[in-house]
Protein backbone atom coordinates (compact mmCIF):
# COMPACT_ATOMS: atom_id res chain seq x y z
CA UNK A 1 0.00 0.00 0.00
CA UNK A 2 1.31 3.45 -0.92
CA UNK A 3 -0.10 4.74 2.38
CA UNK A 4 1.99 2.36 4.45
CA UNK A 5 5.18 3.00 2.48
CA UNK A 6 4.66 6.73 3.02
CA UNK A 7 4.07 6.24 6.74
CA UNK A 8 7.18 4.10 7.17
CA UNK A 9 9.32 6.69 5.37
CA UNK A 10 7.92 9.46 7.56
CA UNK A 11 8.38 7.42 10.73
CA UNK A 12 12.03 6.77 9.99
CA UNK A 13 12.50 10.54 9.55
CA UNK A 14 10.48 11.42 12.68
CA UNK A 15 8.05 13.26 10.46
CA UNK A 16 4.39 13.40 11.41
CA UNK A 17 1.78 11.81 9.19
CA UNK A 18 -1.12 14.00 8.15
CA UNK A 19 -4.41 13.68 9.97
CA UNK A 20 -5.89 12.06 6.86
CA UNK A 21 -3.14 9.43 6.88
CA UNK A 22 -3.68 8.69 10.57
CA UNK A 23 -7.41 8.30 9.99
CA UNK A 24 -6.69 6.01 7.04
CA UNK A 25 -4.74 3.64 9.31
CA UNK A 26 -7.78 3.27 11.57
CA UNK A 27 -9.97 2.66 8.51
CA UNK A 28 -7.93 -0.21 7.07
CA UNK A 29 -9.65 -3.58 6.70
CA UNK A 30 -8.94 -6.82 8.53
CA UNK A 31 -7.45 -8.15 5.30
CA UNK A 32 -4.85 -5.36 5.48
CA UNK A 33 -4.13 -5.73 9.19
CA UNK A 34 -0.91 -7.74 8.97
CA UNK A 35 0.43 -5.27 6.41
CA UNK A 36 -0.31 -2.42 8.85
CA UNK A 37 1.42 -4.25 11.71
CA UNK A 38 4.44 -5.04 9.53
CA UNK A 39 4.78 -1.42 8.42
CA UNK A 40 4.49 0.05 11.91
CA UNK A 41 6.83 -2.70 13.12
CA UNK A 42 9.57 -1.36 10.85
CA UNK A 43 9.31 2.02 12.57
CA UNK A 44 9.27 0.42 16.02
CA UNK A 45 12.37 -1.69 15.31
CA UNK A 46 14.24 1.24 13.78
CA UNK A 47 14.00 3.26 17.00
CA UNK A 48 13.76 0.53 19.65
CA UNK A 49 15.08 -2.70 18.16
CA UNK A 50 13.44 -5.80 19.62
CA UNK A 51 13.58 -4.61 23.23
CA UNK A 52 10.51 -4.60 25.47
CA UNK A 53 10.61 -2.40 28.55
CA UNK A 54 8.84 -3.78 31.62
CA UNK A 55 7.07 -1.47 34.07
CA UNK A 56 5.52 -2.36 37.41
CA UNK A 57 2.63 -0.63 39.17
CA UNK A 58 2.37 -0.03 42.90
CA UNK A 59 -1.00 1.36 43.96
CA UNK A 60 -0.07 3.50 46.97
CA UNK A 61 -3.63 4.55 47.81
CA UNK A 62 -6.67 2.81 46.36
CA UNK A 63 -10.25 3.97 45.89
CA UNK A 64 -12.25 6.79 47.50
CA UNK A 65 -11.41 9.30 44.78
CA UNK A 66 -13.49 12.52 44.69
CA UNK A 67 -13.23 12.83 40.89
CA UNK A 68 -15.98 11.49 38.58
CA UNK A 69 -13.95 10.03 35.67
CA UNK A 70 -16.47 7.70 34.03
CA UNK A 71 -13.92 5.02 33.12
CA UNK A 72 -12.42 4.60 36.58
CA UNK A 73 -13.32 1.98 39.19
CA UNK A 74 -11.97 4.31 41.90
CA UNK A 75 -14.25 7.22 40.93
CA UNK A 76 -16.75 9.07 43.05
CA UNK A 77 -19.87 6.91 43.15
CA UNK A 78 -18.25 3.73 41.86
CA UNK A 79 -19.84 0.54 43.16
CA UNK A 80 -17.06 -1.68 41.81
CA UNK A 81 -15.88 -4.00 44.57
CA UNK A 82 -12.26 -2.88 44.46
CA UNK A 83 -9.72 -2.77 47.28
CA UNK A 84 -9.89 0.45 49.28
CA UNK A 85 -7.01 1.53 51.50
CA UNK A 86 -5.10 4.64 52.50
CA UNK A 87 -1.41 5.35 51.94
CA UNK A 88 1.06 2.49 52.03
CA UNK A 89 4.08 3.15 54.21
CA UNK A 90 7.42 3.56 52.39
CA UNK A 91 8.66 0.11 53.47
CA UNK A 92 5.42 -1.51 52.28
CA UNK A 93 5.63 0.23 48.91
CA UNK A 94 9.31 -0.69 48.56
CA UNK A 95 8.52 -4.33 49.30
CA UNK A 96 5.78 -4.30 46.66
CA UNK A 97 8.12 -2.69 44.12
CA UNK A 98 10.79 -5.32 44.78
CA UNK A 99 8.51 -8.05 43.43
CA UNK A 100 8.20 -6.33 40.07
CA UNK A 101 11.90 -5.52 39.87
CA UNK A 102 12.74 -9.16 40.60
CA UNK A 103 10.50 -10.10 37.68
CA UNK A 104 12.48 -7.94 35.25
CA UNK A 105 10.84 -4.52 35.51
CA UNK A 106 13.13 -1.51 35.24
CA UNK A 107 10.56 1.17 36.06
CA UNK A 108 8.27 1.35 39.10
CA UNK A 109 5.13 3.47 38.74
CA UNK A 110 3.84 4.84 42.05
CA UNK A 111 0.14 5.65 41.75
CA UNK A 112 -2.33 7.20 44.19
CA UNK A 113 -6.02 7.89 43.72
CA UNK A 114 -7.30 11.41 44.25
CA UNK A 115 -7.61 14.77 42.52
CA UNK A 116 -4.01 15.63 43.30
CA UNK A 117 -1.48 15.44 46.13
CA UNK A 118 -1.30 17.67 49.17
CA UNK A 119 2.13 18.83 50.24
CA UNK A 120 2.05 16.13 52.93
CA UNK A 121 1.29 13.56 50.22
CA UNK A 122 4.33 14.74 48.26
CA UNK A 123 6.40 14.21 51.42
CA UNK A 124 5.02 10.67 51.74
CA UNK A 125 5.80 9.82 48.13
CA UNK A 126 9.25 11.40 48.39
CA UNK A 127 10.03 9.10 51.31
CA UNK A 128 8.80 6.14 49.28
CA UNK A 129 10.95 7.08 46.28
CA UNK A 130 14.00 7.29 48.53
CA UNK A 131 13.25 3.90 50.08
CA UNK A 132 12.92 2.24 46.66
CA UNK A 133 16.03 3.86 45.23
CA UNK A 134 18.13 3.11 48.31
CA UNK A 135 17.40 -0.59 47.88
CA UNK A 136 17.46 -0.85 44.08
CA UNK A 137 20.33 0.76 42.22
CA UNK A 138 19.44 2.14 38.80
CA UNK A 139 15.67 1.72 39.12
CA UNK A 140 13.46 4.30 37.38
CA UNK A 141 10.57 5.72 39.39
CA UNK A 142 7.53 7.35 37.84
CA UNK A 143 5.03 9.14 40.08
CA UNK A 144 1.35 9.40 39.19
CA UNK A 145 -0.56 11.41 41.77
CA UNK A 146 -3.07 13.44 39.79
CA UNK A 147 -3.11 17.18 39.18
CA UNK A 148 0.02 18.96 40.40
CA UNK A 149 0.18 22.32 42.16
CA UNK A 150 3.02 24.77 41.66
CA UNK A 151 6.32 23.50 43.01
CA UNK A 152 5.24 19.90 43.54
CA UNK A 153 6.88 18.55 40.39
CA UNK A 154 10.16 20.15 41.46
CA UNK A 155 9.91 18.52 44.89
CA UNK A 156 9.31 15.11 43.36
CA UNK A 157 12.28 15.60 41.04
CA UNK A 158 14.47 16.57 44.00
CA UNK A 159 13.33 13.42 45.82
CA UNK A 160 14.60 11.27 42.95
CA UNK A 161 11.55 10.79 40.72
CA UNK A 162 12.53 10.25 37.09
CA UNK A 163 9.13 10.67 35.45
CA UNK A 164 5.57 11.83 35.99
CA UNK A 165 2.47 10.31 34.42
CA UNK A 166 -0.75 12.15 33.69
CA UNK A 167 -2.85 11.04 30.74
CA UNK A 168 -4.98 13.20 28.45
CA UNK A 169 -7.21 10.13 28.01
CA UNK A 170 -9.46 11.45 25.24
CA UNK A 171 -9.86 14.38 22.87
CA UNK A 172 -10.47 17.88 24.15
CA UNK A 173 -13.83 17.95 22.35
CA UNK A 174 -15.16 14.91 24.21
CA UNK A 175 -13.40 15.35 27.55
CA UNK A 176 -16.40 16.94 29.24
CA UNK A 177 -18.50 13.87 28.41
CA UNK A 178 -16.08 11.67 30.40
CA UNK A 179 -15.17 13.86 33.38
CA UNK A 180 -16.76 16.98 34.90
CA UNK A 181 -14.75 17.54 38.09
CA UNK A 182 -11.66 18.79 36.27
CA UNK A 183 -10.86 19.88 32.72
CA UNK A 184 -8.75 18.80 29.79
CA UNK A 185 -6.74 21.99 30.28
CA UNK A 186 -5.99 20.94 33.87
CA UNK A 187 -4.40 17.74 32.57
CA UNK A 188 -2.36 19.57 29.96
CA UNK A 189 -1.13 21.96 32.65
CA UNK A 190 0.11 19.09 34.83
CA UNK A 191 2.08 17.59 31.93
CA UNK A 192 3.66 21.00 31.33
CA UNK A 193 4.58 21.25 35.03
CA UNK A 194 6.31 17.84 34.88
CA UNK A 195 8.25 18.87 31.77
CA UNK A 196 9.31 22.18 33.30
CA UNK A 197 10.62 20.45 36.41
CA UNK A 198 12.90 18.20 34.38
CA UNK A 199 10.78 15.07 34.82
CA UNK A 200 10.31 12.72 31.89
CA UNK A 201 6.69 13.27 30.88
CA UNK A 202 4.42 10.25 30.44
CA UNK A 203 0.97 10.88 28.98
CA UNK A 204 -1.40 8.75 26.96
CA UNK A 205 -4.98 7.83 26.19
CA UNK A 206 -7.84 5.43 26.79
CA UNK A 207 -9.49 3.89 23.73
CA UNK A 208 -12.90 2.25 23.67
CA UNK A 209 -15.01 4.83 25.51
CA UNK A 210 -17.31 5.40 22.55
CA UNK A 211 -15.05 7.94 20.86
CA UNK A 212 -14.82 8.36 17.08
CA UNK A 213 -11.77 7.79 14.91
CA UNK A 214 -11.41 11.58 14.71
CA UNK A 215 -11.33 11.78 18.52
CA UNK A 216 -8.55 9.18 18.67
CA UNK A 217 -6.51 11.04 16.09
CA UNK A 218 -7.14 14.34 17.92
CA UNK A 219 -5.80 13.08 21.24
CA UNK A 220 -2.76 11.40 19.69
CA UNK A 221 -1.84 14.55 17.77
CA UNK A 222 -2.32 16.55 20.97
CA UNK A 223 0.07 14.16 22.70
CA UNK A 224 2.60 14.65 19.92
CA UNK A 225 2.42 18.39 20.57
CA UNK A 226 3.02 17.82 24.32
CA UNK A 227 6.06 15.73 23.40
CA UNK A 228 6.04 13.15 26.21
CA UNK A 229 8.76 10.50 26.33
CA UNK A 230 6.19 7.77 27.05
CA UNK A 231 2.69 7.30 25.63
CA UNK A 232 0.64 4.63 27.42
CA UNK A 233 -2.25 3.28 25.35
CA UNK A 234 -5.07 1.98 27.54
CA UNK A 235 -8.04 -0.01 26.30
CA UNK A 236 -11.13 0.59 28.41
CA UNK A 237 -11.93 -2.02 31.02
CA UNK A 238 -15.74 -1.81 31.27
CA UNK A 239 -15.79 -2.33 35.02
CA UNK A 240 -19.15 -3.20 36.55
CA UNK A 241 -20.17 -0.39 38.86
CA UNK A 242 -18.90 2.39 36.55
CA UNK A 243 -20.85 4.47 33.98
CA UNK A 244 -18.98 2.85 31.07
CA UNK A 245 -19.61 -0.74 32.16
CA UNK A 246 -21.54 -1.52 28.96
CA UNK A 247 -19.01 0.02 26.55
CA UNK A 248 -17.55 -3.07 24.87
CA UNK A 249 -16.48 -1.41 21.62
CA UNK A 250 -13.08 -2.95 20.91
CA UNK A 251 -11.84 -5.96 18.98
CA UNK A 252 -8.25 -7.25 18.91
CA UNK A 253 -7.96 -5.95 15.35
CA UNK A 254 -9.17 -2.49 16.32
CA UNK A 255 -6.65 -2.35 19.16
CA UNK A 256 -3.80 -3.21 16.80
CA UNK A 257 -4.84 -0.46 14.37
CA UNK A 258 -4.91 2.06 17.23
CA UNK A 259 -1.43 1.04 18.38
CA UNK A 260 -0.13 1.26 14.81
CA UNK A 261 -1.59 4.74 14.41
CA UNK A 262 0.05 5.88 17.65
CA UNK A 263 3.40 4.47 16.50
CA UNK A 264 3.20 6.30 13.18
CA UNK A 265 2.29 9.63 14.86
CA UNK A 266 4.89 9.27 17.63
CA UNK A 267 7.57 7.10 16.00
CA UNK A 268 10.47 7.57 18.44
CA UNK A 269 8.48 7.61 21.69
CA UNK A 270 8.09 4.78 24.19
CA UNK A 271 4.65 3.42 23.30
CA UNK A 272 3.36 1.35 26.20
CA UNK A 273 0.48 -1.11 26.09
CA UNK A 274 -1.28 -0.42 29.38
CA UNK A 275 -4.70 -1.31 30.79
CA UNK A 276 -6.95 -3.65 28.88
CA UNK A 277 -4.18 -5.50 27.07
CA UNK A 278 -5.35 -8.92 28.15
CA UNK A 279 -9.06 -8.14 27.92
CA UNK A 280 -9.11 -6.76 24.38
CA UNK A 281 -6.02 -8.02 22.55
CA UNK A 282 -6.33 -11.50 24.06
CA UNK A 283 -4.46 -14.04 21.89
CA UNK A 284 -3.19 -11.27 19.59
CA UNK A 285 -1.07 -9.72 22.35
CA UNK A 286 2.21 -10.92 20.75
CA UNK A 287 1.40 -9.00 17.55
CA UNK A 288 1.11 -5.83 19.61
CA UNK A 289 4.78 -6.15 20.59
CA UNK A 290 5.63 -5.29 16.98
CA UNK A 291 3.99 -1.90 17.58
CA UNK A 292 4.68 -1.04 21.22
CA UNK A 293 8.04 -1.32 22.98
CA UNK A 294 6.77 -1.27 26.57
CA UNK A 295 4.22 -3.12 28.74
CA UNK A 296 3.19 -3.48 32.37
CA UNK A 297 4.25 -6.63 34.16
CA UNK A 298 1.70 -8.46 36.30
CA UNK A 299 -1.27 -6.73 37.92
CA UNK A 300 -2.69 -3.24 37.52
CA UNK A 301 -4.23 -0.70 39.89
CA UNK A 302 -7.50 -2.36 40.85
CA UNK A 303 -7.62 -5.46 38.66
CA UNK A 304 -5.55 -8.52 37.96
CA UNK A 305 -3.35 -8.87 34.90
CA UNK A 306 -1.81 -11.77 33.07
CA UNK A 307 0.64 -13.79 35.15
CA UNK A 308 4.10 -12.21 35.14
CA UNK A 309 5.67 -15.46 33.93
CA UNK A 310 3.23 -15.54 31.01
CA UNK A 311 4.30 -12.00 30.05
CA UNK A 312 7.95 -13.05 29.97
CA UNK A 313 7.19 -16.19 27.96
CA UNK A 314 5.12 -14.17 25.49
CA UNK A 315 7.98 -11.74 24.92
CA UNK A 316 10.49 -14.53 24.35
CA UNK A 317 8.20 -16.60 22.14
CA UNK A 318 7.47 -13.57 19.93
CA UNK A 319 11.20 -13.09 19.32
CA UNK A 320 11.67 -10.05 21.55
CA UNK A 321 13.87 -9.52 24.60
CA UNK A 322 13.37 -7.80 27.93
CA UNK A 323 15.18 -4.48 28.08
CA UNK A 324 17.99 -4.55 30.61
CA UNK A 325 18.41 -2.13 33.48
CA UNK A 326 21.65 -0.87 31.89
CA UNK A 327 20.03 -0.15 28.51
CA UNK A 328 18.68 3.27 27.58
CA UNK A 329 15.06 3.05 26.47
CA UNK A 330 14.84 6.12 24.28
CA UNK A 331 16.74 6.79 21.04
CA UNK A 332 19.92 8.80 21.51
CA UNK A 333 18.52 12.08 20.17
CA UNK A 334 15.61 11.94 22.61
CA UNK A 335 17.53 10.61 25.60
CA UNK A 336 19.97 13.48 25.14
CA UNK A 337 17.11 15.99 25.23
CA UNK A 338 17.32 16.87 21.57
CA UNK A 339 13.60 16.75 20.90
CA UNK A 340 11.52 13.85 19.77
CA UNK A 341 8.00 13.04 18.76
CA UNK A 342 7.08 16.64 18.11
CA UNK A 343 10.28 17.53 16.28
CA UNK A 344 11.69 16.64 12.90
CA UNK A 345 10.21 17.58 9.54
CA UNK A 346 7.18 19.80 9.52
CA UNK A 347 3.79 18.15 9.78
CA UNK A 348 0.62 18.19 11.82
CA UNK A 349 1.65 18.32 15.16
CA UNK A 350 2.89 6.08 30.81
CA UNK A 351 2.24 4.75 33.64
CA UNK A 352 -1.05 4.41 31.57
CA UNK A 353 -4.42 3.31 33.01
CA UNK A 354 -7.85 4.01 34.25
CA UNK A 355 -6.76 5.55 37.51
CA UNK A 356 -5.60 9.09 38.15
CA UNK A 357 -2.26 7.88 36.86
CA UNK A 358 -3.49 6.68 33.61
CA UNK A 359 -2.47 3.07 34.13
CA UNK A 360 -5.17 0.68 34.17
CA UNK A 361 -7.56 -1.71 35.54
CA UNK A 362 -6.89 -4.77 33.46
CA UNK A 363 -7.62 -8.41 32.90
CA UNK A 364 -6.81 -11.44 34.99
CA UNK A 365 -4.91 -14.58 34.25
CA UNK A 366 -6.84 -17.63 35.45
CA UNK A 367 -5.72 -19.35 38.60
CA UNK A 368 -5.09 -23.10 38.42
CA UNK A 369 -8.48 -23.68 40.01
CA UNK A 370 -10.18 -21.46 37.43
CA UNK A 371 -8.33 -23.15 34.60
CA UNK A 372 -9.82 -26.53 35.51
CA UNK A 373 -13.30 -25.23 36.30
CA UNK A 374 -16.13 -25.32 33.74
CA UNK A 375 -15.96 -22.46 31.25
CA UNK A 376 -18.02 -19.72 32.88
CA UNK A 377 -18.71 -18.17 29.49
CA UNK A 378 -20.73 -21.17 28.39
CA UNK A 379 -24.50 -20.89 28.24
CA UNK A 380 -26.58 -23.49 30.12
CA UNK A 381 -26.90 -25.52 26.91
CA UNK A 382 -23.11 -25.65 26.56
CA UNK A 383 -22.89 -23.19 23.65
CA UNK A 384 -20.17 -20.54 23.53
CA UNK A 385 -20.76 -16.81 23.03
CA UNK A 386 -20.06 -15.17 19.70
CA UNK A 387 -16.44 -14.21 19.07
CA UNK A 388 -17.26 -10.52 19.47
CA UNK A 389 -19.33 -10.94 22.64
CA UNK A 390 -18.24 -8.95 25.71
CA UNK A 391 -15.59 -10.90 27.66
CA UNK A 392 -16.69 -9.98 31.13
CA UNK A 393 -15.04 -13.18 32.33
CA UNK A 394 -11.67 -11.53 31.67
CA UNK A 395 -12.19 -8.74 34.20
CA UNK A 396 -11.43 -9.46 37.86
CA UNK A 397 -10.77 -7.20 40.82
CA UNK A 398 -7.23 -7.30 42.19
CA UNK A 399 -7.16 -9.18 45.51
CA UNK A 400 -3.39 -9.60 45.94
CA UNK A 401 -0.28 -7.48 46.22
CA UNK A 402 -0.30 -3.91 47.55
CA UNK A 403 -2.91 -3.36 50.24
CA UNK A 404 -3.32 -7.09 50.96
CA UNK A 405 -1.43 -9.83 52.80
CA UNK A 406 -1.07 -11.92 49.64
CA UNK A 407 1.99 -12.08 47.41
CA UNK A 408 1.85 -9.85 44.31
CA UNK A 409 1.75 -11.07 40.75
CA UNK A 410 5.05 -10.24 39.06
Amino acid sequence: MDLLNTLVDKGLRRESPTRAEALAVLATSDDELLDVVAAAGKVRRHWFGRRVKLNYLVNLKSGLCPEDCSYCSQRLGSTAGILKYSWLKPDQASEAAAAGLAGGAKRVCLVASGRGPTDRDVDRVSETIKAIKDQNEGVEVCACLGLLSDGQAERLRAAGADAYNHNLNTSEATYGDITTTHTYADRVDTVHKAHAAGLSACSGLIAGMGESDADLVDVVFALRELDPDSVPVNFLIPFEGTPLAKEWNLTPQRCLRILAMVRFVCPDVEVRIAGGREVHLRTLQPLALHLANSIFLGDYLTSEGQAGRADLEMIADAGFEVEGADEVTLPEHRAAGGGGCGSGAAGEGGCGSHGVCGTADSAPAKTPAQATAPDETEAPDGTKPAADAPRTDLVAVRRRGAGTDLAPNA
